[in-house]
């Protein structure tokens, strides 16, 4: 009985000490205040939560699944952007980077076909072949990059390594009429360089052509050109004398040939008359006797 009584007045006096402090707040104003901090500080977090992102609703399928469960939408991430591009054109030698570097009109480009290049080294060969001097020589078939565009002339290295030195040098380039050109010979890379240019480009050499290289002198190459285009040409015209001359044999053999055949159809007949002239006359004589 006392236990209680000592309870009851414990929770009596703590009852009233809280609503002491309370009527303390509500007089300082404390409870307003932190009411008005409560509701300012809810449309903060709110305003913090992000907005959810709406699903994607095109779902590429590869390959048949064995799940049940929906595949997880797939976005894509690709933007088709017009930034304004001229279309795609097929590529050509004569629009390409290609054609800016050549030094002679694109109307003058040539490709030699690999008949006209081989007659043209056939040809050389042959005119090598009837120099009468004891002069080392060589033939080179010209390329785009050696006529062209570059114009750098890589000599044979076997003929480098035996007739010229491995440093710089100073050539002189002369053709058949006797015109000189000065040119770098560059012996760690066994080539023409420098004054090559102005040779090729004054004789309008093409791809394909065929050149003799004759060391006349220590620093010094005679030059024999073969054009392709020309061999091309006299080989044609060659052609065509020769079928001329095979058809007028032809038609000679032929003519002949109908001449024996009428000679002979001739004497065919001459002597089947004399047999029938012998026939008669000896049935003429049977008849006498």
């Amino acid at each position: 009985m006392t236990d209680d009584c000592t309870t009851n007045d414990y929770e009596e006096a703590r009852q009233k000490r809280l609503q002491d402090n309370k009527k303390r707040f509500e007089d300082l104003g404390i409870l307003k205040i932190s009411k008005s901090l409560s509701d300012l500080a809810s449309p903060e977090k709110k305003s913090q939560q992000r907005p959810a992102r709406p699903k994607s609703k095109s779902i590429c399928v590869l390959e048949p699944r064995r799940s049940s469960r929906a595949r997880n939408p797939v976005p894509s991430y690709c933007d088709e952007v017009d930034i304004g591009l001229p279309p795609l054109r097929k590529r050509s030698k004569f629009n390409s980077s290609w054609a800016s570097y050549l030094a002679r009109p694109l109307n003058e480009v040539r490709t030699a076909s690999y008949e006209e290049r081989v007659h043209a080294m056939k040809a050389a060969e042959k005119l090598q072949s009837n120099l009468q001097s004891q002069n080392p020589s060589f033939v080179k078939s010209m390329v785009r990059s050696h006529v062209y565009s570059c114009f750098w002339l890589g000599l044979p290295s076997k003929f480098c390594e035996d007739c010229l030195p491995k440093t710089l040098l100073d050539m002189v380039l002369e053709d058949e009429n006797g015109s000189e050109y000065e040119a770098t010979y560059i012996g760690k890379r066994t080539g023409l360089s420098g004054g090559w240019r102005a040779f090729a480009l004054d004789h309008k050499l093409d791809d394909g052509d065929a050149l003799v290289f004759e060391l006349i002198e220590p620093t010094k190459f005679k030059i024999y050109i073969v054009k392709a285009s020309q061999v091309s040409i006299q080989e044609d015209d060659v052609n065509v004398v020769d079928n001329k001359e095979v058809h007028d044999g032809a038609e000679k053999i032929s003519k002949k040939t109908m001449k024996l055949s009428q000679n002979s159809v001739s004497k065919s007949k001459e002597t089947k008359g004399l047999k029938a002239a012998s026939q008669k006359l000896q049935q003429e004589c049977g008849a006498e006797q």
